[in-house]
């Protein structure tokens, strides 16, 4: 591989113009396509498997045009100080209020809270119930705007009124905060390189693979059914990668050409053997995004398998593009060690050749590899402690900041009707094969009435056709509670009871549950998806290391990195630990996506940081170093980019931490501190101590093993016996700057 990647270094250094046209034309090709195609289409949501899906398919068929997993609104009224919401004035508002929200294009219905019984009993607060026909990742802008008016003309006549409920599900806007990210790593970069110029193509290199990426997702997002979290997935770990990957080559580049290269020569071999790591890291990120249909929710699959193409283009972009443009750049991009003059080039250092920090520190490393590995291990460790505690869930309402009208709707509705009226549950009744449908909805509303967790149960309410029926249960806790999820499992329990003695089915649905079958769903699939993720990351390391232990310590630093990272997440999301400082103004569950979200991109980028800095160790070696000064070598080369890789990807994921959702809150906190353990704790601390312990036998690979593997030669071997034919006594003169 190291030796076709040579090749085409050169042939894009030598080419520059056509593989620059063409990056050109794919970028306009694509703006073109996304500019031209038709708007996208709602995005459908549905999660196949889950007993509350079942229930809204069936509620489909017997109830023709309730739209039961329709998107629906709470308007929330509270009369003023000394008033009631019986008064006169007050009553006449709201029923205004409810003929403005029923002219609304995809509503099916509005409830008239004094007809349906929906005022509290203090008689303070009341609501009206809005129900649509699409679901709220569907529904239109031009709706949540007319459902947003209807709620301020109600304030203007004097009541106070907050809207909850699904309706107003928008994706969060993350523009300024990829701003911040691109900022702070223009900033590491140009520290890193000591040059403007050189700092600046992995930026532009990321960006030109970004837009093509999230314009090709724009162009097929009506056909294919992609949502806007698509795009901000792909352009997030597409601008991570992408500047990661171009990051590592200029860097290698620069090594050549320090080591007395020509510029050709140079950019491919900085494609040959940077370009080699960058390959096999880019494929297991590509495999932990693809590995996300293992969860079988269609959304997140198809944000899976759109991020893996961002990631891809960003991979070709680094193998082409990156030579081309140092082509066009020529002497401009000075050697490594050397500054341009604009950033103090030319001076001379204070203290010439002082080893550098990495090569310092490994050397520390390897001299100290047991207290260095117990330090590491009882570190993440500690931190991994709250993990053991995390409850998963999904947010509502109430996780919600108190400045949202969702979180003062969810306030006012606990206030009047109790914590559990939030989250309302449906129990669909299917008696189509029983001799009694009447007794069977009436049994299974009297055993649900009994149970002690229930508030409220309304008359089951049939269809036409008198085979199927909806019962709709209160529960006394919030809809986020461990409680709440035990009586949805009693209820279900109650139900297989009946449903064997009398001939039916009874399921829950409704947000609530749907919630509560989405988390399992993702608890259950968390350990096939790591098993896949890990099983298939590791079978392509050994071909990259050609060893069976580097590998297995590469996973298993990994799962403590991940296990602490989503300890320290408990820690502030669910203990409220620092919350204050992290501006967490609701503790509960841990959102249930967020581990098997942080194994699949955290895992991809850790293997970034794992191939790039191991296989630098794994080319000294092979080049005849004793396996401690190989550690030695991999860190004077490759521990600045590693560092400046991970703080750039710390600075993307922190600049979600101000977002106002908690959801995208807790991603940016969660993957920002994985990153941050997993480079600085187990790439630069726990693998130097590891391998310096191991000594030669790292590098132990079964003799069939070895011959059963492609030589796939990503440290280079290749080249360095070109290298020695084309220059047998060793003898170059330096690259002038």
């Amino acid at each position: 591989m190291a030796t076709f990647l040579y090749r085409l270094g050169r042939l894009a250094f030598r080419r520059r113009h056509f593989v620059a046209l063409i990056w050109v034309a794919l970028l306009t090709l694509a703006g073109v396509g996304a500019a031209s195609a038709p708007a996208a289409g709602n995005t459908s949501f549905s999660i196949p498997g889950t007993e509350a899906q079942k229930a809204f398919d069936l509620l489909e068929q017997r109830f023709p045009g309730m739209s039961a997993d329709g998107a629906t609104a709470r308007v929330v009224f509270k009369a003023p100080a000394g008033e009631k919401m019986t008064d006169a004035v007050n009553k006449a508002t709201v029923k205004k209020t409810v003929k403005e929200l029923a002219r609304g294009s995809e509503v099916t219905s509005v409830a008239d809270p004094y007809l349906a019984h929906a005022v509290s009993r203090n008689g303070t607060v009341a609501y009206a119930s809005v129900k649509y026909e699409v679901s709220g990742m569907e529904l239109e802008d031009s709706s949540r705007d007319a459902l947003k008016e209807a709620a301020q003309d109600a304030r203007d006549a004097g009541l106070t009124v907050e809207v909850g409920g699904d309706a107003l599900t928008a994706t969060p806007e993350t523009g300024s905060s990829e701003v911040i990210g691109i900022a702070i790593a223009a900033v590491v970069l140009v520290i890193t390189f000591g040059s403007l110029l050189a700092a600046g193509f992995p930026l532009l290199t990321a960006i030109i693979g970004v837009g093509i990426g999230v314009s090709t997702i724009t162009a097929l997002a009506s056909a294919l059914d992609l949502g806007s979290t698509t795009s901000t997935l792909a352009s997030m770990i597409g601008l991570a990668v992408g500047i990661d990957y171009a990051l590592f080559i200029v860097s290698r580049y620069r090594a050549e050409l320090a080591e007395g290269r020509e510029r050709e020569e140079a950019a491919g071999r900085a494609v040959g053997t940077a370009g080699s790591a960058v390959v096999f890291a880019g494929l297991t990120v590509v495999i932990a995004l693809v590995g996300l249909s293992v969860v079988n929710i269609p959304m997140l699959t198809k944000m899976g398998v759109a991020a893996a193409g961002t990631v891809a283009i960003a991979v070709l972009i680094a193998l082409t593009l990156i030579p081309a443009l140092l082509g066009y750049a020529g002497r401009r991009i000075k050697p490594a060690g050397q500054k341009s003059k604009l950033l103090g080039g030319g001076r001379t250092p204070k203290k010439p050749g002082r080893p550098n920090m990495g090569t310092r520190w490994a050397s520390f490393v390897v001299r100290r590899p047991v207290a260095v590995l117990l330090l590491g291990v009882l570190g993440l460790g500690a931190a991994a402690i709250p993990a053991a505690s995390l409850e998963l869930g999904l947010p509502d309402d109430g996780s919600q900041p108190v400045s949202t009208t969702q979180r003062r709707a969810y306030d006012l509705l606990s206030e009047g009707f109790g914590p559990g009226f939030n989250g309302p549950l449906m129990v669909v009744v299917d008696a189509k094969d029983s001799a009694h449908p009447k007794k069977v909805f009436t049994e299974v509303g009297d055993r649900v009435e009994g149970l002690k967790d229930v508030v409220t149960v309304t008359p089951a309410a049939p269809n036409k056709a008198g085979d199927t029926a909806t019962i709709t249960v209160v529960p006394k806790s919030k809809p986020s509670s461990k409680t709440t999820e035990d009586l949805v499992h009693t209820i279900r329990d109650e139900g297989t009871e009946i449903g064997a003695k009398t001939d039916s089915e009874i399921l829950v649905t409704g947000s609530t549950a749907m919630n509560i079958d989405v988390s399992q769903k993702l608890n259950d699939a968390l350990l096939p998806y790591l098993a896949l993720v890990v099983g298939l990351a590791f079978l392509l390391l050994i071909v990259v290391f050609r060893s069976v232990l580097v590998p297995l310590k590469a996973a298993l630093g990994f799962l403590l990195s991940v296990l602490a990272a989503l300890g320290a997440v408990v820690a502030v999301f669910q203990w409220g630990w620092l919350s204050g400082l992290m501006n967490v103004e609701q503790t509960g569950p841990v959102m249930s996506m967020m581990p098997i979200f942080m194994v699949g991109v955290v895992f991809g980028l850790a293997m970034d940081y794992e191939v790039f800095l191991v296989t630098r160790m794994r080319e000294a070696y092979v080049h005849g170093e004793k396996p401690s000064q190989a550690v030695v070598t991999g860190f004077r080369h490759g521990a600045r980019v590693v560092t400046a890789a991970a703080v750039i990807m710390i600075a993307v994921f922190s600049g979600f931490i101000g977002s106002s959702e908690s959801m995208v809150k807790m991603i940016g906190f969660g993957l920002a501190v994985a990153v941050f353990f997993d480079a600085f704790l187990v790439r630069m601390a726990l693998v130097p101590a590891v391998l310096a312990l191991l000594g030669k036998r790292a590098w132990w690979l079964p003799k069939w093993l070895d011959r059963a593997l492609p030589n796939v030669d990503v440290e280079g071997e290749g080249l360095r016996d070109a290298d020695r034919d084309a220059d047998p006594d060793g003898d170059r003169e330096l690259v002038r700057a």
